[in-house]
């Protein structure tokens, strides 16, 4: 009961080597700014949604009145953004 409480097996890294440790899943930051740019020259709302609900944590419902839309439409659209993100940084990484 306590080992998963602490952690149950995770690997420590101090601080000065957590830039030497990556995550399995990572996305190249420099790669996601790209294609988010090329994105905002396809479709800017969609990427507008990506910056609030991947950089900004917002819900699709805190999204969606932010934007002055319906949750159907943020919802719709967040779908629609991944997948154009995800074709899109398929060589790199996968969102």
């Amino acid at each position: 009961h306590a080992a998963i409480k602490r952690g149950d097996g995770q690997r420590c890294v101090s601080i000065g080597d957590a830039k030497d440790v990556a995550a399995s899943d990572e996305i190249p930051i420099l790669a996601l700014d790209h294609a988010l740019g090329r994105l905002e020259q396809v479709d800017a709302p969609l990427a507008r949604i990506v910056e609030l609900r991947a950089f900004g944590g917002l819900t699709i419902e805190a999204a969606a009145h932010v934007l002055g839309v319906s949750p159907s439409t943020v919802k719709r659209d967040w779908r629609t953004a991944r997948a154009w993100l995800r074709r899109e940084l398929a060589p790199e990484a996968r969102l």
